[in-house]
């Protein structure tokens, strides 16, 4: 559904669904639920992640459909949008419970913070998330894959069906970018 009619019937769709239409939902989820898995897939790494992120996301579609406007670019770029950050936000909430539930790791080591950690941390992670926001979606893909899971560039560029030197640009350009919004 690349064309120029196939994005036409996308957002007949999406505006169907905006208005409850459940067979326009099922029609929406066979025309592009296997590129959605496919970018879920490719992110998470896990096939179960990647359903869960994958529902998650024709959920947000089923209630936000009636946002999409062409100013957001084509439907399909905005309802992949939707399923990456889905994925993206899975990882995150996946790592913290794999964190906490680390038991033995919690009783080596007091844990809290000192106080000069807890007087940056608020004001550090608000300028950092504000920061993340401010990157292209290819920058914060790449940063935030190699930091959640640990992907190397080689990785980085399978994943995200780039090539090697693009990944690397991305990331360099990313942390500057990063570095620069953080000194402000």
């Amino acid at each position: 559904m690349h064309d120029e009619a196939g994005q036409e019937e996308l957002i007949r769709l999406l505006n169907a669904v905006a208005h409850q239409d459940r067979e326009a939902f099922q029609a929406l989820y066979a025309a592009v639920a296997g590129r959605l898995f496919g970018l879920c897939n490719r992110l998470a790494g896990q096939r179960e992640l990647a359903e869960e992120a994958l529902q998650e996301a024709f959920i947000r579609i089923w209630h936000h459909a009636g946002e999409y406007h062409s100013d957001r670019g084509s439907p399909m770029s905005w309802m992949m949008t939707i399923a990456r950050y889905r994925t993206l936000d899975l990882m995150r909430a996946r790592k913290v419970r794999q964190a906490e539930g680390e038991e033995v790791l919690a009783d080596l080591a007091d844990g809290r913070a000192g106080p000069m950690e807890s007087s940056l941390a608020g004001a550090g992670n608000r300028a950092l998330a504000g920061c993340i926001d401010e990157l292209s979606a290819d920058q914060r893909d790449c940063l935030l894959l190699s930091f959640y899971r640990g992907l190397t560039h080689e990785e980085l560029s399978t994943t995200m069906s780039t090539p090697v030197g693009t990944i690397k640009s991305w990331v360099r350009r990313g942390l500057l970018a990063l570095k620069r919004c953080l000194e402000r």
